[in-house]
């Protein structure tokens, strides 16, 4: 990115195409990204996806799930290593705690210990109970 600040803009409209969410997930090394049929069918479905945009450059995105009341759950957060440290990832994750502030639990699963320091900066804190569980269908 040249070390300029990007000019990003932050839009809900799902206006992605495969080659482009491929891009983004393969860009930060995640499987999902090898689906990129299924990722783009998944992220039309979800309740909350909100996109950042350098023109026509997709630099990240955040989605979440939620059950309309109570608990959402942030699905996706994930910004191309071009653009990390841009401030692209706070903004975004401000933008779903906003729009969650009502709701109950706001929770995320953090993989690393990096990640859980960044989310602790955002405000989140690591629940000591319970355990994340997942399977895992190649």
């Amino acid at each position: 990115m040249n070390n300029r600040t990007p000019n990003i803009t932050y839009t809900n409209d799902r206006n992605f195409t495969q080659a482009q969410l491929e891009e983004l997930f393969l860009s930060v090394g995640w499987l999902s990204g090898n689906y990129p049929e299924r990722l783009w069918k998944a992220l039309h479905n979800c309740e909350t996806l909100i996109t950042a945009w350098d023109g026509e450059k997709l630099a990240g995105l955040i989605n979440a799930l939620d059950d309309g009341e109570l608990t959402a759950y942030v699905h996706y957060l994930l910004i191309n290593p071009a653009y990390q440290k841009c401030g692209i990832g706070k903004e975004l994750t401000n933008m779903v705690k906003e729009k969650y502030k009502d709701y109950l639990y706001l929770f995320l699963v953090a993989e690393n210990e990096p990640l859980i320091s960044y989310y602790e900066k955002l405000g989140f804190v690591q629940n000591k109970v319970g355990s994340v569980m997942s399977i895992l269908n190649k």
